[in-house]
């Protein structure tokens, strides 16, 4: 079987859709499967990425030629048996897609997107969804939500979780203060969120809470890193951070390499993740990977992800995000504990078991595409 898989966000800091397929191909390298696999990329150097038994295929990077005509006569010319996409399939695919949606939020909470990008995922995931031969998504939570969305019934919808990269694991305390140190000029220890700077990931709500905390705890003296891409909404985040009390302690970085972002779940006191909305959360699985306790929250599919593992708050209380903090800093007992819960809890989620249950899918897809052609062929010929 030949398989082609949408690699366009490789190379793009499309954090999350990066992260996922360039840890999906490093999964399909690794099993010991006869199927092939090519990759079609449309950044400048994304092919550094891709592991060198894919083959890789350079696309437009332009979205209207890329998904009006270039996939499709791309994975023609491969002699593709099937093409997996993220949201949004080619307009016309002469294969049958897989598509992997993450989270409807753009359905659910319109709110945290501008509005040519929500019109767009309205219409394109819609249509991709409806024509898909399998939709995969990443938690329970996410097929209910897909499945109330689009009338489609939840066996069709395949939930096969995000793993974790063996990149993130624990690394000497003090090497890793002392990089984080010297690259990002924060001299002390520092509570860490990771996200782009976008209304749905809350860092407005934790720069409040953590104004709140140092305020209520003057003795502690922890800064606050807010690690992720600048977005259309970063203005609102940088403005909440100068109004702040305690502004000389918060800190942008901006987008960030993976082994800078290990390095700093590994310096990093706590990790607290106030986001309103996920279909997943790999940051939480991330920073516990790497031995830290983890705070977020108790909303969509970020209870599922940290289990028993991490303390939880509603992110719409700024009350519950500084008790939360407050008792993982001032209580090292609890701290340990949820460290020790934590790595036992990361270590259950691995791209090796995301690629075979991937590639199970795959060949269940192509098997009812090849019955149901042979279903048509054999009405002609009647």
């Amino acid at each position: 079987m030949r398989f082609c898989v949408d690699a366009h966000a490789i190379g793009r800091h499309l954090t999350g859709n990066e992260a996922y397929v360039r840890n999906l191909l490093n999964g399909f390298a690794a099993l010991d499967d006869n199927s092939e696999f090519v990759a079609y990329v449309s950044a400048p150097g994304a092919e550094a990425y891709v592991p060198s038994s894919i083959e890789t295929r350079k696309t437009s990077d332009n979205p209207f030629i890329r998904l009006g005509y270039d996939l499709s006569q791309q994975v023609r010319r491969d002699g593709a048996d099937l093409l997996h996409v993220q949201f949004t399939a080619p307009l016309a695919c002469p294969v049958p897609v897989v598509v992997s949606v993450h989270d409807v939020s753009f359905l659910e909470h319109p709110e945290f997107f501008t509005r040519s990008r929500r019109l767009q995922l309205q219409y394109t995931v819609k249509r991709t969804v409806n024509n898909a031969s399998r939709v995969l998504t990443l938690s329970e939570f996410s097929r209910q939500g897909i499945a109330r969305a689009y009338g489609l019934d939840p066996a069709r919808i395949a939930v096969v979780p995000a793993g974790v990269s063996a990149s993130f694991h624990p690394q000497p305390r003090q090497s890793s203060k002392a990089f984080v140190e010297g690259r990002f000029k924060v001299p002390g220890p520092f509570i860490l969120t990771v996200g782009d700077l976008q209304p749905r990931k809350n860092q407005i709500g934790l720069i409040h809470a953590f104004e709140e905390l140092l305020c209520a705890y003057p003795e502690l003296p922890h800064h606050l890193m807010l690690v992720g891409k600048e977005t259309w909404f970063a203005p609102h985040v940088h403005q909440a951070a100068k109004k702040s009390l305690v502004k000389d302690r918060i800190h942008f970085t901006d987008y960030v390499s993976e082994k800078e972002l290990m390095e700093l779940y590994s310096a990093c006191e706590i990790f607290v993740f106030p986001s309103f909305y996920e279909g997943f959360g790999l940051p939480i699985l991330e920073a516990m990977a790497c031995g830290r306790a983890v705070a977020c929250s108790n909303t969509s599919a970020m209870p599922e992800v940290a289990d028993s593992a991490g303390l939880l708050f509603n992110p719409d209380s700024t009350g519950e995000i500084v008790r939360a903090m407050r008792d993982l800093l001032l209580n090292p007992e609890l701290r340990q504990r949820m460290e020790r819960l934590g790595q036992k809890n990361a270590a259950q989620f691995s791209w090796a078991r995301t690629a075979q249950m991937t590639l199970e899918v795959y060949h269940e897809a192509v098997g009812e595409g090849q019955g149901t052609r042979a279903k048509k062929a054999a009405a002609v010929q009647s």
